[in-house]
């Protein structure tokens, strides 16, 4: 999955139409290979973002949990732990071959 499209469900407080419409770009940009469409593709591309925006808000609207809501600034503290971790794999792992 895309790393740039971030965990919407169970924030306090909950997630903005914002957020949701910036996840959707996000993937529209992955599924599409494009961050920028042409004119002749914008409208299409618009349409897309649009469409799983509204998607995606129905679905966290009707999504239910017993867990307690999470907090956005811990949750971005263990997500740059992980990609310290994985940037520190990834120099063990391409020092070890040289």
């Amino acid at each position: 999955m895309c790393r740039n499209i971030r965990c919407l469900h169970n924030f306090d407080p909950p997630t903005s139409d914002d957020e949701v419409r910036e996840a959707a770009l996000q993937f529209v940009r992955k599924v599409s290979g494009s961050t920028r469409p042409s004119r002749a593709n914008a409208a299409a591309f618009e349409q897309a973002i649009d469409e799983i925006a509204e998607a995606t808000r129905r679905m966290l609207d009707q999504l239910v949990t017993s867990a307690p809501p999470k907090n956005r600034e811990l949750e971005a503290v263990k997500g740059r732990e992980r990609h310290e971790k994985r940037m520190e794999r990834e120099v063990r792992i391409r020092t070890a071959s040289v």
